[in-house]
């Protein structure tokens, strides 16, 4: 898989690919991810990117030309499954549709900043808009760096043991079960004598009962 992100504060994103589980996966070619600043595509002095609202209003808005310039090339280059745009009111990520997104093999994702973007780029280029949740951030910047976390630990290889990412929360509709390590009892408060039995069919069937049983008791929309 590769990612190109664009955006107009690059810097802000690394980090979040250089540790851990996303580092890894760059490190075993797994994917590729690419940063592109918004302000190298843009010809004036100052490297200006956004401007005023046509119709006034408070807040800056993202200028459709060097967006357009940045994705053009990005396009001439290779193929992309998806143009996706960070932005509050897109459709809100869930597991479901991380699945999705990691059977993609080439993505594009933009960074919204200030006020957005220039409508015209949603119209002409975008296929998928999404939304971490019903708030606002200063930027799409760590929007972007958790689609690229959710979806890059499912790609095949990333996860030593592959079949951990099949039972996280939410991919059968229902939040995990309750899960123990060592000590087996730690101040009195012991782990359920079931998990120390050795039988794993019984182990799990009360660990789908405890998923069912915590999801009823926290999520029950999931259930509907």
């Amino acid at each position: 898989m590769r990612i190109d992100i664009i955006t107009v504060l690059p810097e802000l994103l690394k980090s979040p690919f250089e540790a851990s589980i996303l580092k890894r996966a760059i490190e075993k070619n797994l994917v590729e991810v690419h940063f592109h600043n918004l302000r190298e595509y843009t010809t004036g002095k100052y490297r200006q990117v956004d401007d005023y609202q046509f119709g006034g209003g408070a807040g800056m808005v993202l200028m459709v030309e060097p967006i357009d310039k940045c994705i053009s090339k990005l396009k001439s280059e290779r193929d992309y499954d998806e143009i996706i745009y960070m932005t509050p009111d897109g459709n809100t990520l869930n597991q479901g549709m991380a699945n999705e997104i990691s059977l993609k093999k080439n993505l594009i994702i933009l960074c919204g900043h200030y006020k957005g973007v220039d409508q015209r780029v949603r119209d002409m280029f975008v296929t998928r808009e999404i939304s971490v949740g019903d708030y606002v951030l200063s930027g799409g910047e760590l929007a972007a760096a958790i689609v690229c976390d959710a979806v890059i630990r499912l790609l095949p290889g990333v996860l030593n043991d592959e079949t951990s990412a099949l039972t996280d929360t939410f991919q059968d509709n229902l939040l995990a079960p309750p899960v123990y390590t060592r000590p087996a009892e730690y101040k009195g408060q012991k782990v359920p004598e079931i998990l120390l039995s050795g039988d794993f069919p019984k182990i799990e069937k009360w660990r789908e009962e405890q998923a069912l049983e915590r999801t009823n008791q926290r999520r029950p929309d999931l259930l509907k």
